[in-house]
């Protein structure tokens, strides 16, 4: 299970020109575990997705039980990603998750994306309304907000339920490019919040 204790823990990383905080803590509203970076422009957040609850979100979306198993134990998380400069100086942000990197034992690969996932589920036949749900349901790939634009969807790491990873992130902002680390997040234990049990 997740440490409990983690509800305040913020120290500073550099992110190309800007300094970018990064904290953890419970996202009041999921009551889960979430890691935040927030810089002078932008702010990210992942909070835990059980993976209880994404197995009942993709089932009711058309996806046969041993489908909403793959996504389920492969590491989902709530994301939320605003462009704040309007607090501070406008300008648009832009991302693109094909340069994100998971860091993981060592190793070092990309995130699995929406077109990552396509070609899974059309060899294993699911049906095109559920997969364009499952299309919706996902962060997008890249996008481009003006100040005070936000954006949410689900993030998949394909990582196994109590991972701990580090993910490096980058953004393009004020004509620059920004890279930031959030380390030590860790994939949500496979648990049944009814009974406490862990698969």
């Amino acid at each position: 299970m997740w440490n409990r204790t983690l509800v305040s823990a913020f120290f500073l990383i550099m992110s190309g020109p800007v300094q970018a905080v990064v904290s953890t803590g419970i996202d009041e509203d999921a009551k889960l575990p979430y890691w935040e970076i927030r810089s002078p422009g932008i702010s990210l957040r992942l909070v835990q997705r059980l993976p209880d609850q994404t197995r009942g979100y993709f089932m009711a979306r058309g996806f046969r039980s041993e489908d909403a198993e793959i996504i389920a134990r492969s590491c989902v998380f709530q994301t939320i990603f605003r462009n704040e400069s309007h607090k501070t100086r406008p300008d648009a942000v832009s991302y693109n998750l094909k340069e994100w990197t998971v860091l993981q034992a060592g190793h070092e690969r990309k995130m699995k994306t929406r077109e990552d996932w396509e070609p899974v589920w059309k060899a294993k036949g699911v049906d095109h309304a559920a997969r364009i749900a499952f299309e919706w349901s996902l962060f997008p790939t890249r996008q481009v907000y003006r100040p005070g634009d936000y954006n949410w969807g689900m993030s998949i790491f394909d990582l196994r339920p109590g991972t701990v990873f580090d993910l490096r992130v980058s953004w393009r902002q004020y004509g620059k490019n920004h890279v930031a680390t959030i380390p030590d997040i860790q994939c949500a234990p496979d648990i049944h919040p009814d009974t406490g049990a862990m698969q």
